[in-house]
Parts: C-alpha cells; sequence; structure tokens
C-alpha cells in the first residue's frame, strides 16, 4: 500500500516535470515501472536515489533561474 502511494506521487512529479501532451503516458509508465525497480534497489538504493532527485531537482531549478545560454 504505502509503495503504490509513494509510486503514485512520484509518477505524478514527473508527469508534471514533463507537461503538456506527454504528461499522462509518462507519468503511467513511471507509475507502472517505479514499484519494480524500487523493489530491486533496497533500502540504501532508495535513500540513494531520493537524495540523486533532490539534487537532480536543484540543478534543474537553478538552471531555469539563470535563463537561456544562448
Amino acid at each position: 500500500m504505502l509503495g503504490r502511494i509513494i509510486t503514485a506521487a512520484a509518477g505524478g512529479a514527473i508527469a508534471k516535470q514533463v507537461g503538456g501532451v506527454a504528461a499522462g503516458p509518462v507519468g503511467m509508465v513511471a507509475g507502472a515501472v517505479l514499484p519494480g525497480v524500487l523493489r530491486r534497489l533496497g533500502p540504501v538504493g532508495m535513500i540513494a536515489a531520493a537524495i540523486g532527485g533532490y539534487a537532480l531537482t536543484k540543478v534543474i531549478e537553478k538552471r531555469r533561474a539563470a535563463g537561456p545560454t544562448v
């Protein structure tokens, strides 16, 4: 039950990040694939994935705030 809630939240966050027409299918695929991936990672892998996701989000936000590089 808890795993389904976590993967639903992650799928929603990924869909929101993608946006547009592809948001629905991308969120659905993420929600279907993430439980299997998280089971194989184990507790340490899940913590590492969460930290990596947080760091990636901060990098993306920083680049968006900097504006276009062209």
